[in-house]
């Protein structure tokens, strides 16, 4: 392989112009994904508009989203920086016989940002952070209705320990490029998970490709350095020759000072990304303490201004299920399958809820009934006067839910 983590006096000069390239290109990529918004926003905006004439959303906003207009501009400007910058340096620097030392900490600003990465990513599956299970408006959405990326959630979501193994494997590949003496391993490792991550982004059309891409892409930039040992023993059967590494210091205070700080640091972010998952599976995952009136609440007979409603799948807007889910909010569910989200506080002392939309708040616009699975409330919602009684849905009704593990099937059960 051109690049090498070998420690040699003289590299070729295809060798250097690769170095070139793939430094200037990941540092570029690490620096504008964490000051690209601060520094560089206005000259995203004007090459949006005036060279590209992009008609696509040309501002940061948080969405969730890695492949925004913005995020696809910043890596063109990103590319052709690269480019320009390489030339430059090819040709004021085109003297140098080597850049061991450049690229010895060039593979340590990688190894700590995927450490980082998958740290973060890794332990929000290992506690189920990242994939919560599905949510009972899933629950009820016919999979025909799915978007690519939530079936993707759901399959994910479905299964804890699917999630504790991939979460893992994201964690091991960080622990395994802590060590210099594992980090190929480690970026095998985290080259075979980021491809899979990558895949699905792809073809479940999960937004962050280009930063799924770019960890992969740096994973194997890793591991290439070592691939003609690799190739000599898994491919050739031969036998491989320690690699004579470049060594920033040959005092052993200073190897023990380095040592002891990866130790230290792993343990102070292992346990921070433990804490975290932790407290927010229990906060806002899995774990969660659930709201008053949980559940997927059936409406049976549905009163509107006196007006008993049949339930007709083509009116939308008899209610056909109130679901509660998350705590201060509710998702009505109408005859005609349409959705709408809504605010919700539930006084259990008083028996009284408020139920509105957006920034439309009415105080205590419903009183309640409530006993085992049945559900009635009554009160004014939109100027209409409405008597409702539900029936809760068994939640054990679910398949998804209500089928366990089994060693032994003598079919599949694919339903």
């Amino acid at each position: 392989m051109i690049l090498s983590h070998e420690l040699r006096g003289y590299w070729s000069p295809t060798r250097k112009l690769v170095f070139r390239f793939v430094f200037l290109y990941f540092l570029s990529y690490i620096l504008f994904t964490y000051f690209g918004r601060l520094f560089f926003e206005s000259l995203f905006v004007w090459v949006g508009k005036n060279i590209l004439q992009s008609e696509g959303r040309l501002a940061y906003f948080s969405t969730g989203s890695g492949d925004t207009t913005m995020a696809y501009i910043s890596w063109l400007v990103q590319s052709s920086m690269t480019i320009v910058g390489l030339l430059v340096w090819s040709l004021l620097d085109r003297k140098r016989p080597s850049y061991n030392q450049l690229f010895y900490w060039f593979i340590v600003i990688l190894r700590m940002y995927l450490i980082i990465q998958l740290f973060i990513y890794g332990f929000a599956k290992v506690f189920k952070g990242q994939f919560p299970g599905p949510s009972l408006t899933r629950l009820l959405q016919p999979i025909g209705e799915m978007s690519p990326m939530g079936l993707a959630w759901t399959y994910m979501g479905h299964s804890e320990g699917f999630n504790m193994f991939v979460g893992g494997m994201e964690v091991l590949g960080g622990l395994l490029l802590i060590p210099r003496k594992t980090i190929t391993l480690g970026a095998i490792v985290t080259t075979g998970v980021m491809l899979q991550v990558l895949m699905m982004n792809l073809f479940y059309d999960i937004p962050v490709k280009l930063f799924s891409a770019h960890l992969m892409a740096m994973a194997f930039v890793i591991f290439a350095a070592d691939w003609k040992r690799c190739k000599q023993v898994f491919i050739k059967n031969e036998t491989a020759q320690a690699i004579n590494y470049y060594e920033v210091s040959e005092d052993s205070h200073y190897k023990k000072i380095i040592f002891w700080l990866k130790i230290i640091l792993t343990l102070f972010l292992g346990g921070a990304m433990s804490w975290q998952g932790y407290h927010g599976e229990r906060t806002y995952g899995d774990k969660r303490e659930k709201p008053a009136l949980y559940g997927i609440w059936e409406a049976n007979t549905f009163v509107k201004n006196k007006d008993t409603l049949p339930p007709l799948i083509t009116d939308a807007t008899r209610l056909r299920y109130l679901i509660i889910d998350r705590k201060g909010s509710a998702t009505l569910q109408f005859m005609d399958d349409q959705k709408k989200r809504m605010t919700l506080h539930v006084d259990t002392i008083k028996k009284q809820l408020t139920l509105y939309e957006g920034e439309w708040e009415l105080s205590d616009n419903f009183t309640y009934t409530h006993s085992d699975d049945r559900l009635h409330i009554k009160g004014k919602l939109y100027g209409d006067t409405l008597d409702i009684h539900l029936k809760a849905k068994d939640l054990r009704d679910f398949e998804l839910i209500n089928r366990e593990f089994h060693w032994i099937n003598e079919t599949p059960y694919n339903r």
